[in-house]
């Protein structure tokens, strides 16, 4: 049956959907109909992103801790600024020092950090964010170059931060690399992991995202189990959702049910069958439970037939207009642990050099105070984390600290100095996907001269 264009798209269209009732677990794409055009994979790699969603606030996460830094910046922040006594213990000292004597510590709930930081295993990003093109102030305020739509919005920077699109996008750049390597994985199902529900960063053109939770697959119950207590009623029901049909919906529907119920089956075998981590994730951290289902896959990745992985994990409420001195250390007591323990297990599994782990989140906030929080921003400050990183550094320029400065469009809004699209064409190169593909999958790649950051070998 040849499909019409109009089909064609109202199939992609409904793959911004998760389905309900019995294909829940899977909650599939429907339109990925297409298979990919394999890239080579050699060995294992695996990408996971950490998102950070309601907008991060940079300069309480990675802190200005100099002497004269420091005294700009709790003149900004007044109630909301960290004693700098607290952040002895946190300093950051780079292979090569930033010029200007600049420092910058991180935030005492990140101390788990700073080994990982020292071992040349972690770099900062200083001041990225969504662009379309290298921008100045000057630009910015004239509005002479292509802005990304909808600045200060959460649904849409999210959206672009993901997938280079405002909301209502239906790829994202992970799952473009994914549309990649597919075909190069035994079961294409597990190529695109989310422990975080639907995310917009897992969703290719060919790629599908499969949703687990921080305890494996979600079953259809009904199969997992005897139906009424019937077997028999079990097998009716199987037989009932997985036969061939006819009509093109409601073929696409069977076909996901069959591959939900497959995988279903093979990621709770191939799970039972890991030797148990001695690594130990914080208990009561939903962030380190996401981490460590990602570290369990990550060890059955023979099993699962997988040489390409892109995970996406997250954390919310780091929307923070109020409270912030209450909420965001709250809240960074999650990240720094889970993020530790992660890199942990991928040490403890030999897969170090092999999985790289990078934060993301809306966008930073803003220098300048409000009331008790502070407000939507722009850039921000975040980490790679893994074996290939060349770590014990900073990528990017050190912002001016200031409100209205030459680094910022007002109140402390960085005007981004690195782009996601460079971000993503780096981590995308060490993943395997060629220059000529880094194009289509980071699409605003071709306004940037330097596309690779340099921060992983």
């Amino acid at each position: 049956m040849i499909i019409q264009p109009s089909r064609r798209e109202f199939l992609k269209r409904a793959s911004v959907l998760s389905l309900s009732g019995v294909a829940a677990p899977f909650a599939m794409n429907l339109a990925m109909l297409g298979e990919a055009a394999a890239a080579n994979a050699t060995g294992y790699k695996a990408l996971v992103c950490v998102f950070l969603y309601g907008g991060n606030d940079y300069a309480n996460t990675v802190v200005p801790y100099d002497a004269a830094s420091y005294a700009l910046y709790s003149g900004q922040r007044s109630a909301i600024a960290l004693a700098r006594q607290s952040l002895a213990a946190t300093v950051l000292n780079p292979s090569t020092a930033l010029p200007n004597g600049r420092e910058y510590a991180l935030a005492p709930q990140l101390s788990g950090l700073v080994p990982i930081f020292d071992a040349s295993k972690m770099a900062v990003m200083l001041n990225i964010g969504t662009l379309i093109q290298p921008t100045t102030k000057a630009q910015y305020l004239a509005k002479s170059v292509p802005l990304p739509p909808k600045l200060f919005s959460h649904n849409d920077q999210q959206s672009i931060w993901q997938s280079s699109a405002p909301e209502g996008s239906t790829s994202g750049w992970g799952g473009r690399m994914g549309d990649l390597f597919a075909a190069s994985n035994g079961n294409s199902t597990f190529t695109c992991v989310s422990a975080a529900g639907n995310a917009v960063f897992l969703s290719g053109q060919s790629a599908v995202q499969y949703q687990v939770t921080s305890n494996g697959s979600v079953p259809l119950a009904a199969i997992k189990s005897p139906l009424f207590g019937s077997a028999a009623c079990t097998d009716a029901l199987r037989t009932m959702i997985t036969a061939p049909r006819t009509h093109l919906f409601e073929a696409e529907h069977t076909r996901i049910m069959k591959r939900s119920i497959d995988a279903d089956s093979q990621l709770t075998l191939a799970l039972a069958g890991n030797t148990p981590l001695t690594t130990v994730f914080p208990s009561g951290n939903s962030l380190a439970s996401q981490l460590n289902m990602v570290a369990r896959m990550i060890a059955a990745r023979n099993n699962l037939g997988a040489k390409r992985q892109v995970f996406f994990v997250s954390l919310g409420g780091f929307d923070t207009h109020d409270g912030l001195t209450d909420d965001h250390p709250a809240l960074l007591a999650q990240v720094g642990p889970a993020l530790a323990a992660f890199y942990a297990a991928t040490s403890e599994l030999g897969v170090a050099n092999e999985v790289t782990t990078f934060t993301a989140s809306d966008f930073g906030r803003t220098l300048t105070t409000d009331g008790d929080g502070s407000d939507h921003g722009w850039g921000s400050m975040h980490f790679v984390i893994g074996g290939a990183v060349r770590g014990k550094s900073f990528y990017g320029t050190a912002p001016a600290i200031a409100n209205n400065g030459p680094d910022d469009v007002g109140q402390g809004r960085l005007l981004p100095a690195i782009s996601v699209d460079q971000f993503g064409a780096t981590l995308g190169s060490w993943f395997g996907v060629s220059d000529s593909e880094l194009a289509t999958v980071m699409p605003n790649l071709a306004n940037y001269s330097t596309r690779n950051l340099g921060f992983l070998a």
